[in-house]
C-alpha cells in the first residue's frame, strides 16, 4: 500500500519581503492505529505546538485588505470559496478540503504599499474557515517545506 500526500499552499514572505504562495505536499504519512481497537489509517503528524482553534464564517463580498497572518496558521476551508493574493500577483482559489498555512510575516510593503496577502469570498456564499493558530516562534515566517 502507497501513503498518500497531501497538497496545500503554503504563503510565505521572501529575503526581499515579497509574499509568495508555494504548493507543498505533505508526506511523512504512516499506518497506525489512534489507539485501542481502531484499524489503522494513515496519519501525519505535522508539527507539536500550542494552538487556538477557530472558525470564522466570511460573509459574501468580505474582502481583507493587505495585512500579514497575525500567527503562522493552517486554514481550512469548510463551505464556500476564499481567495488569497500575495504581493507577487499570485492570486489562489480555494474551497472545502482544501489546506493553506499562513506564515508571512516579517513582510516589506511592495511599490504600491501593499504587504503580506489580501484575501476575501468568491460567489453568492459566506466562506466558513477553520484556523488553526499555531503558538510557536518556530513557525514564525516559516518558509515552504518545514513540513517535510
Amino acid at each position: 500500500m502507497t501513503a498518500p500526500t497531501l497538497s496545500y499552499w503554503h504563503v510565505w514572505t521572501g529575503d526581499d519581503g515579497t509574499t509568495r504562495q508555494t504548493r507543498c505536499a505533505l508526506t511523512n504519512f504512516a499506518m497506525q492505529s489512534m489507539g485501542g481497537n481502531a484499524a489503522p489509517q494513515w496519519n501525519a503528524e505535522v508539527c507539536e505546538s500550542k494552538a487556538n482553534v477557530m472558525v470564522c464564517v466570511l460573509p459574501v463580498g468580505w474582502v481583507g485588505d493587505w495585512h500579514e497572518n497575525p500567527k503562522p496558521q493552517w486554514i481550512i476551508p469548510l463551505s464556500g470559496t476564499w481567495y488569497v493574493e500575495t504581493t507577487d500577483g499570485t492570486r489562489v482559489e480555494m474551497g472545502p478540503g482544501e489546506i493553506s498555512f499562513g506564515a508571512d510575516q516579517h513582510t516589506k510593503p511592495d511599490a504600491e504599499g501593499h504587504y503580506g496577502h489580501k484575501s476575501g469570498t468568491v460567489g453568492k456564499e459566506p466562506a466558513t474557515l477553520m484556523l488553526v493558530q499555531l503558538d510557536d516562534p518556530r513557525f514564525v515566517a516559516a518558509r515552504p517545506g518545514i513540513f517535510g
